[in-house]
């Protein structure tokens, strides 16, 4: 008969097999999620949400229809360039999250892949939490007729969500103007 393992924690085991990874500053760990919607012809979209963990800022939103591995690679692209890369990504355990690609090109970039255990959504907390809001403040309230009008709306709300709506994590104030990164328009190159 096994032992019967004492509660070492909320949800975590002194063992090692789950090591909750904390950020201690900005830029230090982003999570990345999808969430599913549709527009008013029935048509699933999807939302590609990366957050950094410490500052609680929404770094992008990526909605299309379709978000495979590349699509992941090219938004973290984006956000590498700018920001460098963090510490560690955090991320459920979807085919477009441990695809080979993506694992070999976070690891290439020097950042350091974090999966949750599967059925365990509560290991990326930043990111259900943020999906949450997304969903009760923008995407159950609203009817989009077109990608193009969910692409508007969903990037309008992602500007409020940084600047100006209030965070219970940060005592319900907004983001500090100090912590978010102003991003200069870069050129397209084709």
């Amino acid at each position: 008969m096994p032992t019967k393992q004492l509660k070492k924690g909320r949800l975590w085991l002194n063992d090692g097999s789950c090591v909750r990874l904390r950020p201690q500053y900005r830029n230090h760990g982003w999570s990345y999620d999808f969430v599913h919607c549709r527009t008013d012809d029935g048509k699933v979209f999807r939302t590609l949400n990366i957050l950094d963990e410490f500052s609680r800022e929404c770094l992008a939103i990526q909605v299309r229809r379709k978000l495979n591995s590349t699509d992941v690679i090219d938004a973290l692209t984006d956000l590498f360039i700018l920001r460098g890369p963090p510490a560690y990504m955090r991320s459920a355990n979807g085919p477009e999250f441990v695809a080979g690609d993506v694992r070999n090109w976070i690891a290439a970039v020097g950042a350091k892949t974090a999966y949750i255990e599967p059925g365990s959504p509560w290991e990326n907390g930043y990111c259900e939490r943020f999906n949450a809001r997304l969903r009760d403040e923008l995407l159950d309230g609203e009817i989009f007729y077109s990608l193009r009008e969910a692409k508007k709306i969903i990037e309008s709300w992602r500007r409020r969500y940084n600047t100006k709506r209030p965070h219970s994590s940060l005592g319900h104030r907004p983001l500090a103007p100090e912590t978010l990164i102003p991003v200069a328009p870069r050129p397209v190159m084709h």
